[in-house]
Parts: structure tokens; sequence; C-alpha cells
């Protein structure tokens, strides 16, 4: 099976960060890629709620929706939810993202977890597209502050 870790340390507490990834008004702002707009942005973080967003690039010429549906919610310091995008090309299917928001001192340490995906190449592409929408995180929690 092939998987993605990506660990990111946020200087913001873990309530805060929980917050930005299951608010949709603070999701939609960091969510995806460098250059490309979440918008559409739904979520109702319990077990068995959903979660679903559209996002558009016209630069990149995107237009994907993704959805997914809440497996666990433990607000602040877990989150598991399925991952699917919903567009005919789609190799990658349903995945299973875990993250586990830790205490640090102040600070956030984020452990992320996706799979399976069907090959490396698939990985790799998401966890470019996940590192910028990181990036882009660090910012949101930033204002969010």
């Amino acid at each position: 099976m092939t998987e993605l870790t990506i660990v990111r340390v946020f200087d913001a507490p873990r309530e805060l960060v929980f917050q930005a990834w299951t608010d949709p008004a603070h999701l939609a702002a960091w969510f995806g890629p460098h250059g490309v707009v979440a918008s559409e942005t739904r979520t109702d973080p319990r077990p068995g709620g959903t979660w679903h967003s559209r996002i558009t690039s016209t630069e990149h010429d995107v237009d994907r929706r993704v959805s997914g549906t809440y497996r666990e919610v433990a607000a602040p310091s877990r989150l598991v939810f399925t991952f699917r995008w919903q567009h005919p090309e789609d190799e990658v299917g349903e995945t299973l993202v875990t993250i586990d928001f830790a205490e640090l001192a102040g600070k956030t340490s984020m452990t992320f977890h996706q799979a399976p995906f069907p090959n490396t190449a698939e990985r790799d592409g998401h966890v470019d597209g996940w590192q910028s929408s990181f990036e882009d995180l660090t910012h949101t929690l930033e204002e969010m502050k």
C-alpha cells in the first residue's frame, strides 16, 4: 500500500488548528494548492457527517470537486475522514485521511496521513498539493489568532 505522511508544526494552539480543518470558512481560506480557490466548502464534522469543497483555477484550468465522510471527530486531537475527487479522470479512488493534533508548548504538531494510493506518482502529486496547502494553512492560522 502506498501511503503519505506529513508532519508539520504550526505556531497556534491545537484547538485553532482543529477549527481551521472543520470550520467551512476557515477551510476554504487555505484548502487546495497555491493558485487555486476553494469555494462551495461545507463541513458537518461529526461521525457520519460529510464535507465537500470545489477548487478552481482559471490559470491552471482546474475545476474539481472533492468530498468525503467523517469517520472520527475527537476535538481537538484527532480527525479521520474519507477523501475522494469527484471527476471522471480520478485514478486515486477513495482514500482515508487521519490527522492527529498534539499540543507542543503552545504550538501544534500535526501528523497527517493519507492512504491508500494506487501508485507512487499519485501519492507524490498529493504530497505537493498538501505541502502547498499547509503553507497557506500557516497564514490562515496567523489571521485566526
